[in-house]
Order: C-alpha cells, then sequence, then structure tokens
C-alpha cells in the first residue's frame, strides 16, 4: 500500500521537476545569448558613465587655465566680454553665455567657422583667456561614447538604448537564476565561495555582486532612459498624458504659443523637464534689443542660481532664454524673456513640474552623480565598477565552460510550453521596452528559420 502511495508522488515530484528545469533552461538560453551581444556595449557604457561621474572634478583639472581666475574688485559687464570675443573672433556667431558663480570665466559657445567652440573671458577684466573646441573636451568625448559610441548617429543612439533595456533582461532572468530553490548556504549566494576554484568561483563572482548590486543598476539604467529616441519619447508622452510633466505653457503675459519651435531647439543647458515647452515670440513694432545687462538683471531679480546660461534670440521674433540645469535640482529654472520689452513670457521652475517630471529631474540629477555630492559620485562609480567586473567575470565563465567548436549556449529545452512561456513573457516586456520587442521578434526568427535549420549553424549555435 504504502509504495502504491509513493509512486504517484514521485511522477509528480518528477514532473515538476522536469518542468522547473525546462523553465531554468530557457531562461539560462536567453540570458546568455543577450548577454553575448550586448555586453561590449555594457562594459562601454560602463566604463564611460564611470568616467563621466567626475566631469567637474576631470575638467577642472584639465582646463584649470581656461576656468578659473583671480578675483578681482571690479566685474567688466556681460556686454563688454561680448565685444571683446567678437574683435578675437569676428565671424562668429555668439549662441550663448554661461555665468558661473566664483571666481571662474565667463563661457561664451559661438559658431565659429562651422564649428562649436567656447572661448572663456575672464569677468573681472573682460579678457578673453582662451578658447576650447566643444567636440574637444575631455568630458564630451566619454559623453559622445556613452550616448553615441563616439560613432554617432540615430543607428548608434538606438544600440545604446537597445543594450540598456537589456541590460534590465539580463538583470531580471540572473536573479531568477541566482535565487535559491533549496535551503543554500550563505556561501555562493550572499557570499562568494572564494576557496574555490574554476567556474564555481568565477560563477559566485558574476551572481553575488550582481545581486547586491541589481537594485543600483536597474536605478542607474532607468534614470538614464529619459534621453534615449524610442523610451524617451514614451516617457515624455506619458508624462503628458497624464499631466505629471512640464506644464504646456507658463505665461506670464500672453495666451499660450502656438510656436512649433522646441526649447531644447534653440538654448543650451535646458532642464529635461523643459526641453520641449513651445518658444513663445517677442514682441513686434519694436526694434531697440534689450542689452546683456538688462537680461542678467532679469536672472538676477527672478533669483536664478549660477551657473545659468543666457541663450541669444534666433532671429527678429526670437527670445531669450535663461536656463539653469547643472546646479541643485530644486533650482531648476526656464525662463523665455522678449528680447525687446523685457517682459517675461515663460517662467517654469522646478516647483511647477508634475510629479514625474520631478522624480525624473531628481533622478537625472543621481545619474549624473550630482544629487548629493561626492558620495553619489562614488555609488556611480561602485555600480560602473561592479557592472564591469560582472561582464568580465561572466566572460572568463563562458570561455571556461565553452566546448571547442561551439558557442557554449545552454541546452535547448525540449519543453515547448515552457519556452513559449518565457517567449510571451519577454514579449510582454517588449511591450513596455519596444526596441527589445523587436529585437526578441528577430532573434525568435532566426533561431527558428535559420539557426536550427541549417547544419553549420546548428552544431556551432546548439
Amino acid at each position: 500500500m504504502e509504495a502504491h502511495k509513493e509512486q504517484p508522488q514521485m511522477e509528480n515530484f518528477e514532473k515538476k521537476r522536469r518542468k522547473t528545469l525546462a523553465l531554468y533552461q530557457t531562461v539560462w538560453r536567453w540570458h546568455f545569448y543577450g548577454g553575448v551581444i550586448f555586453s561590449p556595449f555594457l562594459l562601454i557604457l560602463a566604463f564611460s558613465g564611470g568616467v563621466y561621474l567626475f566631469k567637474p572634478q576631470i575638467e577642472n583639472y584639465l582646463y584649470q587655465d581656461l576656468y578659473y581666475v583671480t578675483e578681482g574688485e571690479a566685474v567688466a559687464s556681460p556686454s563688454t566680454q561680448l565685444v571683446n570675443v567678437k574683435e578675437d573672433y569676428p565671424d562668429a556667431l555668439v549662441r550663448s553665455m554661461r555665468f558661473n558663480d566664483g571666481p571662474r570665466t565667463t563661457e561664451i559657445n559661438v559658431l565659429n567657422q562651422g564649428e562649436s567652440m567656447s572661448v572663456f573671458v575672464n569677468p573681472y577684466t573682460g579678457e578673453v583667456t582662451g578658447s576650447l573646441l566643444t567636440n574637444q573636451k575631455f568630458t564630451e568625448i566619454f559623453k559622445k561614447i556613452h550616448s553615441e559610441l563616439f560613432i554617432g548617429g540615430t543607428f548608434a543612439k538606438r544600440l545604446v538604448e537597445l543594450a540598456a533595456c537589456w541590460a534590465i533582461i539580463l538583470l531580471v532572468t540572473g536573479l531568477y537564476m541566482w535565487w535559491p530553490r533549496s535551503k543554500a548556504s550563505i556561501l555562493g549566494t550572499v557570499l562568494p565561495r572564494l576557496n574555490k576554484r574554476r567556474r564555481t568561483l568565477w560563477r559566485d563572482l558574476h551572481a553575488v555582486p550582481a545581486f547586491w548590486l541589481s537594485a543600483f543598476i536597474f536605478i542607474l539604467i532607468l534614470t538614464g532612459l529619459p534621453w534615449s529616441g524610442v523610451m524617451g519619447d514614451q516617457i515624455n508622452k506619458l508624462a503628458t498624458a497624464t499631466n505629471t510633466g512640464y506644464p504646456p505653457f507658463a505665461l506670464s503675459f500672453r495666451e499660450k504659443p502656438e510656436s512649433v519651435v522646441k526649447t531644447k531647439d534653440v538654448a543650451d543647458d535646458v532642464p529635461w523637464a523643459t526641453e520641449n515647452i513651445a518658444v513663445p515670440s517677442s514682441s513686434s513694432g519694436v526694434y531697440v534689443p534689450l542689452s546683456l545687462e538688462d537680461v542678467t538683471y532679469i536672472a538676477e531679480t527672478k533669483d536664478i542660481q549660477k551657473p545659468y546660461t543666457i541663450s541669444m534670440p534666433q532671429g527678429e521674433t526670437g527670445v531669450y532664454t535663461i536656463a539653469t540645469s547643472h546646479s541643485r535640482p530644486g533650482d531648476n529654472a526656464t525662463l523665455h524673456v522678449d528680447q525687446y520689452s523685457g517682459n517675461v513670457l515663460t517662467d517654469v521652475r522646478f516647483d511647477d513640474y508634475g510629479i514625474m517630471a520631478k522624480v525624473i529631474t531628481m533622478g537625472i540629477a543621481l545619474h549624473e552623480g550630482r544629487l548629493f555630492g561626492l558620495a553619489n559620485q562614488i555609488l556611480g562609480l561602485m555600480t560602473c565598477s561592479g557592472l564591469i567586473g560582472m561582464i568580465l567575470s561572466s566572460f572568463i565563465m563562458w570561455k571556461k565552460r565553452k566546448p571547442e567548436g561551439k558557442l557554449g549556449a545552454q541546452t535547448k529545452s525540449k519543453d515547448k510550453k515552457q519556452s513559449r512561456a518565457v517567449l510571451i513573457i519577454m514579449l510582454v516586456s517588449g511591450l513596455l521596452m519596444p526596441l527589445v520587442g523587436l529585437s526578441i521578434i528577430v532573434v525568435f526568427i532566426l533561431d527558428r528559420f535559420l539557426f536550427s535549420k541549417i547544419d553549420r549553424f546548428k552544431n556551432w549555435y546548439a
């Protein structure tokens, strides 16, 4: 009798075990291919991001002769500073002036012979102290690597976004594989087994740091997505649709502008939350423009915190834009000023943002390492370094288990039901991250109709 009772229990246990194993195999296979394809890009993002976190310290050291001056008693007017720049660069188009706090130079962005350039001026004497091509700034190089893989263009930007989104998939699938399925020891679960050798050690050096850093990596990825093309656009639409982003307008003296020109198209250093605000037009019929002294006076009376940037009007109906985004998130401000009357046409501050825009603004500051000072930078560096270590350990682990002449992927599960369930879950995640969904469909088609059908691929890919 006992034997008859135990038989169904054993069968159920074995059935459950096979189902769990099939699910594990399928998840591992997706995790493996995602890692093989996107780890090189994630390595580039982690390294370049870790460097960019320390932009203030790096640039202050590299360009100290351009950035810093001896504090003087008198202050040269903005117009005087601009005149001196025009003397040195008579054919240059002045785009903006950035006013810094303390004994630092005024940074004037100009377009000179088709190239963007920063010209630095001593604010006390008005003397031009030097210039620097924008694309030659050390941190700008790393910024381009981080956002465009240095090669630039839409394709590179989408590839960066795709790699970042796949990092989320890798985190989720990795945590599933790491999750203890029995009464496990602390060693190998939350602490690496340093006394082990070969694959077990490298597995622990990959999985255990991934567990501890998973929340930080997830937050770092999430706070970077607002800048992306596809996801960034989706986030903007969601914020607008739910009225939790930036206000559609904040005008002091007139109706909502009908302009299709966005603030990010005409101004520098604009906060993320106000990049897409429509730019109003300056009043017509008045042809005496404000002086730069008038505009800086407006910035001071409106309590705009330094560093702030004044972007010049573009055309007769253009406006001055006063913006600050490099200070604390709570100091964010975007003002459009009529270039003739001096009326403040748009005035949007952090307090005007919706809840979603406020959270994203705080997240961007966290992502850039400026939300809570040096501690923020160190935390970001630890996260980037941990991600680099995880990628390198996974490469070593793969090389150790990879058979000769094969890719070394996990064996394909024969349980089609489990494979289909995982695919559906992946496709659902693709609805939230469209580029991921597209890549999953591409991989599925290649797997179904190419790799599994051609012997040359099948032997290497299996």
